[in-house]
């Protein structure tokens, strides 16, 4: 439920961003009607990938926020990170746009008017983009959203290739030297290009469910900092995430002597352990292993009455090897 409602707050505030992101880009173009600018027409242009941005964000937070069923057992929130890669193509097509209108206005030549009514219009959007793009980044990472982050993330790149605009129409306005604006735009392309590529290679390490060593190193901290001397071992770790909620599978490792519900409640007291620990929803599945021969090296249950290898080292939990299939090395 806490999960849901996440996903519901996330999509009021992507609804939002497009909304706003539709009244920028009708200032662009009046801006660019007025200046007949180069730089504002690619700037302008840039806006409308804003838009299409926007809205399949809101469409894939809608989707997030739709609860688990027989089909999706997992839940919808994959689909942030597929929104998210095509965002950054978006993106890059975008800065490819911004080159290759620098490039003809460099070629060609082009004289534009009005300069001062243009770079008041523009300055103003840059401002608004900039505010709704450190706010959606804000909001994505304190609610784990990646639709968020790299729609704030865009927004905040677009705001960087206003500005260039801005100092462009100054410099020109100032110097008469048209080629500056055309300049500063092949920078910014190349610029939001790199920022594209970065929100793709995001969006596929999730889709490929790619380690993450951050939250796997937070999760042997805990269980490190709270340790059982009944948990032998905790390995085979993944951990997935699902919009903003995670789904964690793992091993955990207990006397084999325990009965059923006593090996029960020891899982459960893991699964407590980094729920309260963690500001995200998460879904266990913990699979029990019954310690072997070699467990008892690692183990340091002392007053153990069926051990049968004495206990050479503590295993000290980490990113690396709570993630590992088996330890049978214990000077790891």
């Amino acid at each position: 439920m806490e999960n849901q409602h996440s996903s519901k707050t996330n999509f009021a505030f992507q609804k939002t961003v497009a909304i706003v992101g539709i009244g920028l880009f009708i200032g662009k173009l009046i801006a660019w009607h007025l200046t007949n600018s180069d730089a504002v027409f690619s700037d302008a242009m840039e806006s409308i990938v804003n838009i299409i941005a926007g809205f399949m964000g809101l469409y894939s937070l809608y989707l997030a926020a739709k609860p688990k069923d027989i089909d999706h057992p997992y839940g919808h929130g994959k689909v942030e990170f597929v929104t998210s890669g095509i965002e950054g193509a978006l993106i890059i097509f975008a800065g490819v746009i911004i080159l290759v209108q620098a490039v003809d206005s460099l070629l060609h030549g082009n004289v534009p008017k009005k300069l001062d009514w243009g770079m008041l219009i523009i300055a103003v959007t840059a401002v608004i983009n900039y505010l709704m793009g450190y706010i959606s980044v804000k909001k994505g990472i304190q609610e784990n959203s990646l639709v968020l982050q790299s729609s704030g993330k865009h927004l905040q790149s677009d705001t960087l290739t206003t500005l260039g605009v801005v100092i462009s129409l100054i410099l020109v306005y100032l110097t008469k030297i048209y080629w500056i604006d055309a300049a500063v735009a092949l920078i910014f392309g190349g610029y939001i290009m790199f920022v594209g590529y970065k929100i793709i290679r995001k969006a596929l390490s999730g889709i490929m469910d790619e380690a993450d060593q951050e939250l796997l190193s937070k999760m042997a901290k805990i269980l490190n900092e709270n340790r059982k001397r009944e948990w032998i071992d905790i390995h085979n770790t993944r951990i997935q995430q699902h919009g903003s909620g995670l789904h964690i599978d793992a091993h955990l490792t207990l006397p084999w002597y325990f009965e059923l519900r006593k090996a029960h409640e020891e899982m459960e007291e893991t699964y407590k352990l980094i729920s309260e620990n963690s500001s995200r929803a998460i879904e266990f599945n913990f699979h029990l292993d019954d310690c072997k021969p070699f467990s008892c090296e690692i183990c340091q249950l002392s007053e153990c009455q069926v051990r049968q290898r004495p206990f050479v080292k503590k295993i000290v939990w980490n990113e690396n090897n709570i993630s590992q299939m088996d330890k049978h090395d214990v000077t790891t």
